[in-house]
């Protein structure tokens, strides 16, 4: 599957998921979700790689790097993100969270030597400021300091650990650690991730059986995790974890294409402004890398 169909794919599916994430919260806390959406996500991976009788027995020196692409990518992450939603606008958290990929590019820089792309870095500049612009009316909605600094931390700590989590990601693919194994073990580790903070936190075990949390969680399973995810890792083991982490940029402009049909959202000026530069930013990032 080209480049580009792993690009869209995983930005049409995460694009969407910001609607399914807000029937998740309410009823059950944060972790116990994340700990759900995984742990089905996890079931289904293991059945399939058995099913295909794909290699799942690794050393134990090659879980560590698992445990840390499960811990960062399917655990901090998520856990930090759906917190942070209960105290900033999810506006807010995606301009926060599309700077990614800057980590990204650091990340690569010290943990793999490879050195800054000034395109990439252009093109993620342009992207991001777009990013901004989309959510410019959101920075005025009242919120209290504490709030604001809650949430802004939290969002900050999760775009750190989801970027740690992708270097894990490409230190286990230089490994040779087949994506689908990868993915399968990760997702378990994330779960227990997810257990384990419910329990330190004290928060009860419950779920609710209303649809909207039923439909959203097996959306966000299935799609959300499964195939994005594969996707998505797919795409960091071909062209690395920068343009990779592009993806986050381009989610918030699907986010507010589906908000439009779905829940009347008002486009402004700025908007429109923030969707070109998005666009203009995706284009400069196709360019360089279309050569693969």
């Amino acid at each position: 599957m080209p480049s580009f169909v792993l690009f869209a794919a995983t930005a049409l599916v995460w694009g969407s998921t910001w609607l399914a994430i807000i029937a998740q919260l309410g009823v059950v806390a944060p972790s116990v979700s994340i700990a759900y959406r995984f742990g089905i996500a996890a079931a289904l991976l293991w059945a399939w790689c058995l099913y295909k009788k794909t290699p799942m027995k690794l050393p134990a020196i090659r879980h560590l790097g698992l445990a840390a692409q499960g811990a960062f990518l399917f655990g901090f992450n998520y856990l930090a993100i759906y917190h942070a939603e209960e105290y900033i606008s999810s506006g807010l958290v995606a301009v926060i969270f599309s700077t990614l990929l800057f980590f990204n590019m650091l990340g690569e820089r010290i943990f793999f030597k490879i050195p800054f792309n000034r395109a990439m870095l252009i093109a993620g500049i342009v992207g991001v400021l777009g990013v901004v612009l989309m959510f410019l009316p959101e920075f005025s909605k009242p919120a209290s300091l504490t709030a604001m600094i809650t949430g802004v931390s939290l969002t900050a700590f999760g775009a750190v650990s989801a970027s740690l989590g992708n270097m894990a990601a490409v230190y286990n693919n230089r490994r040779q650690i087949p994506v689908m194994t990868g993915a399968a073990w990760g997702m378990v580790y994330g779960t227990l991730l997810g257990v384990i903070a419910s329990v330190i936190t004290g928060e009860t075990w419950s779920f609710d059986w209303h649809l909207p949390y039923v439909f959203s969680l097996l959306y966000l399973s299935l799609l959300g995790t499964v195939l994005a995810f594969m996707c998505y890792l797919t795409l960091i083991r071909r062209e690395g974890a920068t343009v990779g982490g592009y993806v986050n940029v381009v989610v918030p402009l699907i986010a507010l294409l589906l908000s439009t049909f779905f829940e009347g959202y008002q486009w402004t000026w700025w908007a429109g402004l923030g969707a070109v530069l998005i666009v203009v930013g995706n284009v400069l990032m196709l360019r360089k890398n279309g050569k693969k």
